[in-house]
């Protein structure tokens, strides 16, 4: 009799509990945050595997032109692969003027598209390499913009130990390449209402990463600006999307061969143009994209399922991550001064 008194008031106990508003409100907000992190899981699979992106013609009729930046190798040169192949003429832009005559050639006995090259070297910053872009763009009807030119330290270092050339030429070839391209390039897209901007950015500028500071401050400061800027041509019918990524096999990245979470410039550059105006795995952005598939994840994942980019133990498993990878590579070019000193 007594337990079955003790068990009415236990079940009593619990219903109060369970009916005190204080509670209720709590299992609100538990189930709320549950159903949003389900909706923005499915989001992500649906534009990262089922929802098509812009297509091109949108922004230009085939024989446009589309510009691309740092165009001689590895993403650059795929994405004048792949826009010539879908019938933009392309301008190609580069410091290396023979690898930019031998991806013009290979352009032109391919696919049935003009082709332009200009040599230019970013890190110099020259006015006149600027004004001879100008002259060039002035006859050209340019529907997209590929900002793809970029460096990075040559290997992980700390800032205090960062040579000033390096540094001056990464934010000069990052940042102030980019704004002087596009500074070019946009006023005849805000006069014709219509046009894209693409930059391409790095998961160097969505983490802050130590080691690689000044590489990451200026991908953050691209990412601010792509935002910006978005808001400000969308009015004018010029589309800006920054481009997210993680490890691409390049010459900037070293690293040669492709895996599930690395892959070619061939996939990476398809998956970009195929999601223009999908947020992939870079929901709550604004005019971001991170567009292939295993980056898309993993973007998705650092910013809903960790404490956040910012803090503390995730910029520190950043930071060990390129500590072992400054190790190795130091390693290296020990081992190769002792063989050429042999």
């Amino acid at each position: 009799m007594a337990d079955s008194a003790q068990r009415a008031m236990n079940n009593v106990a619990e219903t109060d509990y369970w009916a005190s508003p204080t509670t209720q409100v709590f299992a609100f907000i538990g189930l709320l945050y549950i159903t949003l992190k389900i909706f923005s899981f499915w989001r992500l699979i649906a534009s990262l595997f089922i929802l098509p992106g812009t297509n091109l013609s949108t922004f230009g009729k085939k024989g446009t032109w589309a510009v691309i930046t740092g165009a001689s190798d590895g993403i650059g040169k795929e994405y004048a692969l792949q826009l010539s192949k879908k019938g933009f003429n392309v301008l190609l832009i580069s410091r290396t003027q023979s690898k930019l005559d031998s991806l013009a050639t290979e352009i032109k006995s391919t696919h049935n598209v003009d082709v332009q090259t200009l040599s230019m070297d970013f890190a110099a910053n020259n006015d006149v390499d600027y004004a001879n872009l100008q002259s060039i763009l002035q006859g050209l009807d340019v529907s997209i913009l590929i900002n793809n030119v970029g460096l990075s330290h040559n290997i992980p270092v700390p800032f205090a130990e960062t040579p000033e050339k390096e540094m001056r030429d990464i934010i000069t070839i990052n940042c102030t390449a980019t704004l002087r391209v596009t500074r070019l390039i946009a006023p005849a897209m805000i006069q014709r209402h219509k046009g894209l901007i693409l930059t391409m950015a790095s998961f160097g500028g969505i983490l802050p990463t130590p080691l690689l500071a000044t590489y990451s401050g200026s991908k953050s400061f691209l990412q601010h600006w792509s935002s910006a800027l978005a808001s400000e041509l969308a009015p004018h019918g010029v589309t800006v999307q920054l481009v997210q990524s993680y490890l691409v096999t390049s010459a900037m990245s070293k690293i040669r061969r492709s895996s599930m979470l690395v892959p070619t410039p061939k996939q990476f550059v398809r998956a970009a143009l195929g999601k223009v105006g999908r947020s992939g795995g870079a929901q709550g952005v604004s005019a971001t994209s991170t567009p292939y598939w295993a980056h898309g994840v993993m973007h998705w994942g650092l910013s809903t399922l960790t404490p956040g980019v910012m803090n503390r133990w995730v910029i520190g498993v950043n930071k060990g991550m390129h500590e072992g990878i400054r190790k190795r590579a130091e390693r290296k070019a020990e081992r190769e001064k002792g063989k050429k000193s042999a």
